[in-house]
């Protein structure tokens, strides 16, 4: 991929985001540097078409301990109860492989949990 104006297409991005990384760089990207774009804004790393969705719900609330970010989510359930709750958005691996693609995304589910000091009571 030489031609990073039709490059950015088979990356994902769109001809807006395309101009906008020709802006911040002052000139056309490099392929590397055209790759790590279309990586940073990707839904993956940046939510780029669900965030609008995400922001429908309030994560400011008395019963939310740990909002939108890194790792899991937890709530305040009561009584000294918390949970940690956590989606994974790998689907790229899924895809094309679906058994190890599934291993990876409930990792990286796990993983957030253990981080915030909480056991997994289940996984879906």
């Amino acid at each position: 991929m030489t031609d990073t104006t039709a490059a950015h297409i088979q990356l994902g991005m769109t001809d807006d985001e395309f101009a906008s990384v020709c802006d911040i760089l002052g000139r056309k990207p490099r392929p590397a540097e055209l790759a790590m774009y279309s990586v940073m804004w990707s839904e993956h790393c940046s939510y780029k078409s669900s965030r609008k969705y995400l922001r429908r719900f309030s994560s400011d609330q008395p019963w939310v301990v740990v909002g939108p970010g890194e790792n899991a989510g937890v709530v305040d359930l009561g009584d000294g109860w918390l949970a940690a709750l956590r989606i994974e958005s790998h689907n790229h691996p899924s895809f094309v492989e679906p058994y190890q693609g599934a291993a990876t995304g409930v990792g990286g589910i796990l993983r957030d949990v253990f981080t915030m000091g909480a056991r997994p009571v289940a996984v879906w």
